[in-house]
């Protein structure tokens, strides 16, 4: 694809965050990535409802919105900040948006979205696999060493903040 779409991972993996145990994206987020205005995307959603079950999307609740500003410490109603609950987007409601949207660089950028949660989802394999691996040895060893029982902790805290929502840094486009 062309050079404007070569987006790092982490730009994308910063976009990702947690709510309701899913992995979502944000439709004002998702719609950058597609190159669309956030109402565009929101009034296609709209158009094509039954095609996007809550296990695709879903509107964050007030409580959940407001935790959200809180973190990014956005303005508030009527000062910029956004007038309706955002809409939060699954790995397979990420692709159907692409679908209903039709243009060229949204089927490229869920392409690349997908492919970083299944990165995400394998490096979180990966660490918890470690992290049992490591529990077999602590219990085998047990009492040996203060230094395995050390790293131990460490990587439990590591798989820890992996399923916690992403602060979002640096600037808006």
């Amino acid at each position: 694809m062309s050079e404007e779409l070569i987006i790092p991972d982490e730009v994308v993996i910063n976009k990702v965050f947690l709510f309701r145990d899913q992995k979502v994206m944000l439709d004002s987020d998702l719609a950058a990535l597609y190159g669309v205005g956030t109402k565009v995307l929101k009034q296609a959603v709209k158009r094509n409802l039954d095609i996007f079950p809550s296990h695709f999307m879903f509107i964050l609740s007030i409580e959940e919105h407001t935790s959200l500003r809180s973190q990014f410490v956005t303005s508030k109603n009527g000062k910029g900040g956004t007038r309706y609950l955002p809409m939060v987007f699954t790995e397979h409601g990420i692709l159907q948006v692409a679908s209903i949207l039709r243009s060229k660089r949204a089927k490229y950028m869920s392409i690349r979205i997908i492919e970083i949660f299944i990165k995400m989802r394998e490096m979180l394999l990966t660490h918890k696999d470690l992290l049992l691996e490591m529990d077999g040895i602590r219990k085998k060893v047990s009492g040996q060493d203060e230094k395995i029982e050390l790293i131990f902790n460490y990587l439990k805290q590591f798989i820890k903040e992996k399923g916690k929502p992403r602060r979002k840094i640096g600037f808006k486009q």
